[in-house]
């Protein structure tokens, strides 16, 4: 991100900033939002349950920055942090996480810079979550601004986990003591056992469905085949015959 006149001072430089990330969200709300339609309107599936997005606040931007070692600045605000603008896309199955992921990383005027695959290789903890930090281009009156976004697209199961874990360590102040880590991590494996159960199952009933779609159609086909009817392939002999 460039476009910041010098000549600002820190307040109207930060007000700047703030109003390119909550425009950034905006951007990926309505792509990730056009992306969903789609898939709906193609497939009659509706991959994302919600999105939700936030922007840091200036306590959580300055707090950050000094846990880093950096000097509280506007500058270091868009280097160095990744995560001011933030959605969190929550899906219904784990395949559905990369199939979106994919999706976003496709868009013409979206940039990937990294990826962290917290459901492949989770957190000690057992937190699980797919993070992308990508750049989307916010169009001023002077030109384009590459703004950085993160991304985190999880189950409705992961996000459950990932929250309570998050308001529970916040009570304590960010120290858990062993046992309730353990017990938070024995949570995360049970989560992790409930996606998978619930993915199992919905794959058992779209196999379910398919059958039942075919066996009505061979019904149906049957029905009127014993009714006299004859496939249109019959029809146009018999009708050749008759003409003869």
């Amino acid at each position: 991100m460039t476009y910041i006149p010098k000549t600002y001072d820190q307040i109207d430089q930060w007000n700047s900033l703030m109003f390119i990330y909550n425009s950034a969200l905006k951007q990926m709300n309505v792509k990730i939002e056009v992306l969903n339609s789609e898939f709906v309107h193609i497939y009659n599936y509706n991959p994302i349950e919600h999105v939700k997005s936030r922007l840091k606040t200036p306590e959580s931007i300055v707090k950050k920055l000094k846990r880093m070692g950096c000097e509280v600045n506007t500058f270091n605000m868009t280097e160095k942090l990744n995560d001011v603008a933030g959605v969190r896309i929550i899906c219904s199955f784990t395949s559905d996480i990369y199939q979106i992921a994919d999706m976003i990383s496709r868009q013409a005027d979206i940039t990937v810079l990294y990826v962290k695959d917290y459901i492949k290789n989770p957190k000690p903890n057992g937190y699980k979550s797919y993070h992308m930090v990508v750049t989307i281009p916010v169009y001023l009156t002077e030109g384009p601004v590459e703004t950085k976004v993160e991304i985190q697209i999880r189950t409705v199961a992961m996000d459950f986990w990932a929250s309570l874990e998050h308001k529970m360590y916040y009570k304590l102040g960010g120290d858990a003591p062993e046992f309730l880590q353990k017990e938070l991590k024995a949570c995360a494996d049970v989560v992790d056992m409930l996606d998978a159960k619930m993915y199992s199952l919905n794959e058992a009933i779209l196999q379910w469905n398919a059958q039942e779609e075919k066996r009505k159609t061979e019904n149906e086909t049957a029905s009127r085949t014993e009714g006299g009817e004859q496939p249109d392939g019959g029809a146009l002999a018999g009708e050749a015959e008759a003409s003869a």
